[in-house]
């Protein structure tokens, strides 16, 4: 069973912080995280200026037709990741959202692989367009995949 709470106090709240502000509000449990955290079973555990790295705990749920864990997962890891790494970087009142993203799949993850941890750092913050990186490392600290990409950045309501 998948639970999790109602996200309208955060996205109501966002306008008014900071994005390092506001992502530390989640962290914290002042502000409660997105749902599809939950669901992918990932969690925000560190967010500093132009940084920002999760955890995910890959589990059987998570696999593919081929047995390993889809590449789905990983992609949308190093996409939380890259968005919430510009987001560090935003005043209050903009927001972002992912313009691209190259992902490299260096290894298979499987249920054992995990936790998985993916840091994502902003390689040029910008006012219109943000450019990230990211890295996945399995809990051997081997690298998984790697990925870049680019985020629009813009005013929000």
């Amino acid at each position: 069973m998948i639970t999790w709470q109602d996200p309208a106090d955060g996205v109501a709240a966002m306008p008014s912080m900071s994005g390092l502000e506001y992502l530390r509000s989640m962290m914290g449990n002042t502000l409660p995280p997105p749902p599809m955290n939950h669901l992918m079973n990932m969690t925000l555990v560190e967010a500093g200026q132009g940084t920002a790295t999760f955890t995910c705990q890959p589990d059987e749920s998570h696999y593919n037709p081929l047995g390993t864990v889809h590449g789905g997962l990983v992609c949308t890891l190093l996409d939380s990741a890259l968005g919430c790494a510009v987001q560090t970087t935003l005043p209050q009142g903009m927001g972002y959202t992912s313009i691209e993203i190259k992902v490299n799949y260096l290894r298979p993850v499987h249920a054992g692989s995990g936790p998985l941890t993916c840091v994502g750092v902003v390689t040029k913050p910008g006012n219109r367009v943000a450019f990230a990186d990211g890295t996945v490392k399995d809990a051997k600290g081997k690298v998984v995949a790697t990925a870049s990409g680019s985020l629009l950045v813009f005013p929000i309501a």
